[in-house]
């Protein structure tokens, strides 16, 4: 699958920037690569929330951790 890429500009600190830099000598891979991954792992993660959020905002009930472990079979 080959998906159609647009370029974007982002303004980044000196520190984050020399980290990216870092890594992607490290690995061999381009700093556009590391820094696409992280963009979409962070949109992911904040819609997942903000889905969680909507969610138990339209909620009648709110459960504990311990009630969901349970419900899950999990040890906690």
């Amino acid at each position: 699958m080959n998906m159609k890429m647009d370029t974007s500009v982002v303004r980044i600190s000196r520190a984050l920037d020399e980290r990216l830099t870092a890594l992607a000598a490290k690995t061999g891979r381009r700093k556009s690569y590391y820094a696409s991954k992280a963009i979409a792992q962070y949109l992911e993660d904040l819609e997942d929330y903000l889905a969680a959020k909507e969610a138990l905002k339209k909620s009648k009930r709110s459960y504990t951790l311990e009630e969901v472990a349970k419900k899950l079979g999990l040890d906690y």
